[in-house]
C-alpha cells in the first residue's frame, strides 16, 4: 500500500490536532467516537494540500469569492464557456457564475419572486436554456411536506443581476425525504432528483411540465446509492452521481430509465458535493464545500468506464480503476485504491458515528 503523495506529516499532525480538539469539544462523545474522527484526518490533508490551479477554462481552479463559502451544486453554462454556475447551500436566494480560467465571480445573480431558501443544494441548466435551482434539501432527516425548485433563463450578458424566478412546489409520491441532487436532461428538459440516504435513495422523475400554480409530484423511477450531486452527460446518454467518496455512473436508457452501472474516478475531496460535466462533455468537474475551496477535473479517458466515452473517438478508462481513488485531468496526483477505500471508511463511519451520537443526544 502507497503512503498519500503530497500529504506531509506536519499538514497530517496539524490536521489530527485540529480533528481531536473539536471532537473532545463535544459532550458526550465517546473514546470509540474520537477514534473514529481521527480517520477523518488523512482525507482532509489530502485536500487541503491539493495541486495549483492550472490555466485555461474547465480546468481546475479554487472559488475566489469569500461569499461562497458552501459551495453545494455546481453546473456548466450552456451559454458561456468555461463558466460554472455554484451557490451556497443556507443562503437568500443567489447563484453565483464563476470563472474557471480564474476562479473569480463574474456575475451574482439574485432571485426575486421566491420565498426564503431553506437548504439549496443542487443546480442544473436545461434545454431550455434556463437555470433550475434545487431547494430540495432537509436536514430533518426528510420532514418537510415540501421543497422547491427555482428557475430563471441563463443571461446573456454576464454581470450582477436581480431576476424575477418562478418558484416551483415539489412533494415526493412515497413521503418526504433529504435531496442534495437535481438533474435537467440536456434532451428532453425533464427534471430528476435523486434522494440522499446512507442506507441508498431513490430517482425521482417531474411530471414532463413542471407547473408553476400547483404541486409537482415526483415519481421514484429508480434506486440509487448515497447521492450528493449529480450530473447528465450533454449528449444525455449518461447520468453520474458521486457521495462523498465514490461516485458512479449510469447508462441512460432512451425511455429515460437508468441502466448499466460502473465506476467513476472522483478525486478525494474535504466534502465532495457537486458534479457536473464541461459542456464540451471531455471531462467532470468535481467540487467541494469550504472557503477557496477547488474544483477538480477528471478527463473521461482518466475516469473510468461509468463515465462514459469522450467525445470524439476517445475511451473511458477501462482498467477497473475508480470509486475512491483521486484523480485529475492533468494526471497531477493520484492516490491508491485501496488507500483510498481505507481512508473513505473511516472517515465515514466518524461521520455516522458522530451522527447518531448526536441525535441521542438532541
Amino acid at each position: 500500500m502507497r503512503s498519500f503523495p503530497y500529504v506531509s506529516s506536519a499538514v497530517s499532525s496539524a490536521v489530527t490536532s485540529a480533528v481531536t480538539s473539536a471532537v473532545s469539544a463535544v459532550s458526550a462523545v465517546s473514546g470509540a467516537a474520537v477514534a473514529a474522527a481521527l480517520a477523518l484526518a488523512p482525507a482532509l490533508a489530502l485536500a487541503a494540500a491539493a495541486p495549483a490551479a492550472a490555466d485555461g477554462p474547465d480546468s481546475n481552479f479554487s472559488f475566489q469569492d469569500d461569499r461562497i463559502t458552501e459551495s453545494s451544486g455546481l453546473a456548466a453554462s450552456r451559454a458561456h464557456p468555461g463558466i460554472y454556475w455554484t451557490h451556497n447551500d443556507q443562503d437568500r436566494p443567489r447563484v453565483f457564475a464563476v470563472d474557471s480560467r480564474t476562479g473569480k465571480t463574474v456575475a451574482t445573480v439574485t432571485m426575486t419572486g421566491v420565498g426564503t431558501p431553506r437548504d439549496m443544494e443542487a443546480i442544473s441548466v436545461g434545454a431550455d436554456g434556463r437555470v433550475y435551482v434545487g431547494d430540495i434539501g432537509d436536514n430533518r432527516n426528510g420532514t418537510w411536506k415540501h421543497v422547491w425548485i427555482y428557475s430563471f433563463p441563463e443571461p446573456a450578458q454576464l454581470g450582477d443581476t436581480t431576476v424575477r424566478a418562478t418558484q416551483y412546489t415539489v412533494k415526493y409520491e412515497d413521503g418526504p425525504r433529504d435531496a442534495e441532487a437535481l438533474m435537467v436532461h440536456p434532451k428532453t428538459g425533464r427534471v430528476y432528483i435523486a434522494s440522499k440516504n446512507e442506507d441508498g435513495g431513490g430517482l425521482y422523475e417531474a411530471p414532463a411540465k413542471l407547473s408553476s400554480s400547483g404541486t409537482n409530484v415526483f415519481r421514484r423511477i429508480g434506486e440509487v446509492p448515497w447521492v450528493t450531486d449529480g450530473a447528465f452527460s450533454p449528449d444525455g446518454k449518461r447520468l453520474v452521481l458521486r457521495s462523498y467518496f465514490s461516485a458512479r455512473g449510469f447508462e441512460w436508457k432512451p425511455e429515460g430509465r437508468l441502466g448499466s452501472d460502473d465506476r467513476v474516478r472522483a478525486p478525494i475531496q474535504g466534502q465532495s458535493e457537486g458534479v457536473s460535466y464541461t459542456a464540451d462533455g471531455r471531462a467532470l468537474m468535481f467540487s467541494s464545500e469550504g472557503a477557496g475551496a477547488e474544483v477538480r477535473r477528471v478527463d473521461l479517458k482518466d475516469a473510468g468506464q461509468g463515465a462514459g466515452p469522450a467525445p470524439g473517438g476517445g475511451k473511458a478508462s477501462s482498467d477497473g480503476s475508480g470509486g475512491d481513488g483521486s484523480a485529475s485531468g492533468d494526471g497531477d496526483s493520484s492516490v491508491d485504491l485501496t488507500t483510498a477505500v481505507v481512508v473513505g471508511a473511516g472517515a465515514l463511519a466518524a461521520l455516522l458515528l458522530l451522527k447518531r451520537l448526536f441525535r441521542r443526544g438532541a
